[in-house]
């Protein structure tokens, strides 16, 4: 598969570094099966599904995962180093995968403390520059410091270009998270997505249902060629109950579409078909890896924001409407100032 075919050029200026505001009046591109494209805004939405039509959201809650400490000083006549560390997969209730910096200066037992009493050992490396980090907390305590000392993991594009800031712990969470929090970024398909907006969805008789998939770094690394080999991307937790796989079921046999919001609910949805169209629960990791050829089962519609160039997530709505298609809808996007990635704008996405 030629990569170049997934890559289109972005100006700087169009990498949305805050969403809109409010959140609920972002743009919605309307992408139809056919080639068709509308602009409209996100508010529009309810207009273009029907009723009984399903909904499903990505519940997870992103946890406030970066974090700013200090290594002390090995020795009297050393100094400190100031570290800055991002979470990146929960291990277990105590240990975590995490990216930090500077990572040449940290090594294996050393330990970073970031509050009295909230401190991480390094108790491993691996590939890619993660390294293993031990915590003193573990748990709800461990939870608490996280949400007491943490910031909000800013996609990478955003992070080099400014702090996150107390704004962010409301704009970078959907209002409808649950209570677990794991995630290192937000399903930012669903921020778009106020109490007015969903009063609107309801209105219509739209039906709302939820999944949970807790995102990983991952979802923002280079496709590498090895990922392309193995047909799989890096493993990611997700969760399809009984009593929603029987509901979107019953929906589709009725006629009804089912319309992810966001790559991270979908994905879910496809890891949880079988080649009959008909979804089972699940429970536990899943690594889909959605591109052109492959089999689309569980998705009639996609709400979803605009991805980077040559990324997984691109080649994931390309596989869901044609990569023709999709980059024609992308210039158009950027000759139209659509605002992108986490914060930007929106896309919704109706194959024939």
């Amino acid at each position: 598969m030629d990569l170049s075919e997934f890559e289109f050029d972005l100006p700087e200026q169009l990498i949305a570094l805050r969403p809109a505001d409010p959140q609920d009046s972002a743009r919605l591109l309307v992408v139809h099966g056919d080639g068709r494209l509308e602009d409209a805004t996100i508010r529009d939405l309810p207009r273009y599904l029907s009723a009984s039509d399903v909904m499903v959201f990505n519940d997870t809650r992103v946890l406030p995962a970066a974090l700013t400490g200090v290594r002390p000083a090995r020795d009297e006549s050393g100094q400190d180093v100031a570290c800055d560390v991002n979470l990146t997969e929960r291990m277990d209730a105590r240990r975590w995968r995490a990216l930090a910096r500077p990572g040449r200066r940290l090594k294996e037992s050393d330990t970073i403390i970031f509050a009295e009493g909230f401190s991480a050992e390094i108790t491993g490396r691996h590939e890619g520059g993660e390294i293993e980090l031990c915590f003193s907390l573990a748990g709800d305590e461990l939870t608490d410091a996280l949400d007491a000392h943490g910031a909000m993991p800013l996609p990478p594009y955003i992070a080099r270009r400014r702090p996150a800031d107390a704004l962010d712990r409301e704009t970078y969470q959907t209002k409808f998270a649950g209570e677990d929090a794991a995630s290192v970024a937000a399903p930012t398909a669903g921020l778009h997505f106020t109490p007015r907006l969903l009063a609107d969805i309801d209105a219509a008789g739209i039906v709302r249902e939820t999944v949970r998939l807790h995102v990983g770094l991952g979802t923002f690394k280079p496709l590498e060629a090895a990922q392309l080999e193995a047909n799989r991307l890096h493993e990611e937790w997700r969760r399809l109950t009984p009593e929603v796989a029987a509901k979107l079921n019953t929906a589709r046999a009725g006629g009804h579409r089912v319309v992810p919001v966001g790559t991270t609910a979908m994905r879910t949805l496809e890891s949880c078909v079988d080649t009959d169209g008909i979804l089972h629960a699940a429970t536990g990791p899943t690594d889909i890896f959605l591109k052109p050829g492959d089999a689309v089962r569980a998705t009639d519609a996609l709400v979803t924001n605009f991805h980077l160039s040559g990324s997984s997530l691109f080649m994931l709505v390309c596989a869901l409407m044609g990569t023709e298609i999709m980059q024609a809808a992308y210039a158009h996007a950027i000759a139209s100032e659509y605002r992108f990635y986490s914060y930007g704008d929106a896309c919704l996405l109706l194959p024939t």
